[in-house]
């Protein structure tokens, strides 16, 4: 393969065009997958943007025209720059050296990349600016987007004042310009404090300017003004490695979520029979009945399991084992079994509590009587199986089919 020379990337000062002509200076094979050969491709020019500074690459196609008029479509599923700076173009369609091709980028995906990352400009440098908070990363998802910034915690309020702040600066339609500075020139504006941030490299360095607002250097693919931004949202945050994690949305995204979010609320105002600005007092009104019921239930499940356990210990003397009704589960083995040792005779009481994955068994003992914890282990062991607690009461599970078994073993252990 010859020596390829670097791409000139139309991307850096068109980020707009999404239609270009090219000529291939090289071609590799990458790999086979599924049997399928899998080629990278370098030209001469290209506007297809390469992974790169947490924006993902660009998707679309070439196609290169025989002298006959006969076309060839080959699909680009991946753009990426090695080591030396060269732009490949991956696809399951080699094309030779010397090979003429149109390029077409495809549109709705170049877009959104343009307005998920010009908003994190704007979002990084309000952040930065107002509370001190510093970007140290950004990645753009298939979803949503994230920074992780560092610096002081973050409050709701101020969060909210950033994403009011954003919206305002996006609806007066600024204009991001592209410019150039040597690295010694760039060293200068970062010392000055004009320049956000220095990437890791010499040589030119390429800056993105909001008037008044934000200089940072960037390689990415950016909107012409602010307006094209769209909507700015923002989705959450969480604690990562000691930063915080912002996820945010912007343009089609955004729109896309605030229709998704509106038809949440009106089929949960439509459930709740409630209007939509009523939900949350609904929602806190529910849960305060709920607690409630869920009292109600507490102290009637203990009336009931000491009633169950007065009667299954006037049937069976000594020990009781029994196996609960579907409708009880683990809990209520438990506390059935913890009645039928406080409250009643009983001086060993095993109860299961069998659902569709699992068999769950409580073993229980009066003080002395036996070392729970140890006997069931020991039995559950000998099935694959594992559990424990105290001497006085013990818990494990098995598969439905092996409840028996464990019962054999056991029994010979259960005075």
């Amino acid at each position: 393969m010859t020596e390829v020379q670097s791409a000139n990337r139309i991307y850096y000062d068109e980020p707009a065009t999404l239609e270009f002509t090219a000529e291939v200076t090289a071609i590799r094979e990458l790999a086979k997958v599924d049997g399928q050969q899998v080629w990278q491709i370098a030209l001469d020019r290209t506007a297809f943007y390469p992974t790169s500074g947490g924006q993902p690459y660009d998707t679309g196609v070439l196609v290169a025209t025989a002298r006959s008029g006969a076309s060839l479509e080959v699909p680009i599923t991946n753009v990426e720059e090695d080591e030396a700076g060269e732009v490949w173009h991956t696809t399951s369609k080699p094309l030779q050296e010397g090979t003429a091709v149109s390029g077409r980028i495809e549109a709705a995906r170049r877009r959104d990349h343009m307005q998920q990352h010009s908003g994190q400009h704007l979002l990084s440098a309000i952040l930065d600016r107002n509370f001190a908070a510093r970007t140290v990363s950004f990645h753009l998802g298939d979803d949503v987007s994230t920074i992780d910034l560092e610096g002081p915690a973050l409050t709701d309020a101020q969060l909210q004042f950033a994403a009011q702040e954003a919206n305002r600066i996006i609806a007066a339609a600024l204009p991001l310009g592209i410019r150039y500075a040597t690295s010694e020139e760039a060293v200068a504006m970062k010392e000055q404090g004009l320049l956000r941030k220095l990437p890791p490299r010499s040589g030119n360095i390429r800056i993105i300017d909001i008037p008044g607002i934000d200089t940072n250097a960037c390689g990415g693919t950016h909107v012409a003004t602010t307006a094209e931004i769209g909507p700015l949202l923002l989705r959450g945050t969480e604690k990562v490695r000691g930063n915080l994690r912002l996820s945010f949305i912007c343009g089609s995204r955004a729109l896309t979520a605030i229709n998704a979010d509106f038809l949440t609320l009106q089929e949960a105002a439509a459930r709740l029979t409630t209007a939509p600005s009523e939900i949350t007092a609904s929602i806190e009104r529910i849960r305060t009945e709920n607690r409630v019921l869920q009292k109600e239930r507490a102290n009637l499940l203990d009336e009931i399991a000491s009633l169950e356990a007065a009667k299954l210990a006037s049937a069976m003397h000594g020990s009781v084992i029994h196996s609960l009704p579907p409708d009880r589960d683990a809990a209520y083995a438990k506390l059935l079994a913890s009645k039928l040792i406080r409250e009643t005779t009983t001086a060993v009481a095993y109860i299961v509590a069998t659902d569709r994955e699992r068999s769950n068994v409580v073993l229980a003992a009066k003080p002395g009587m036996l070392d729970c914890g140890t006997t069931l282990r020991t039995a559950l062991n000998t099935l694959g199986a594992r559990g424990g607690g105290s001497a006085e009461m013990a818990q494990g599970a098995v598969p439905p089919e092996q409840a028996e078994l464990l019962l054999n073993a056991l029994r010979p252990l259960i005075p």
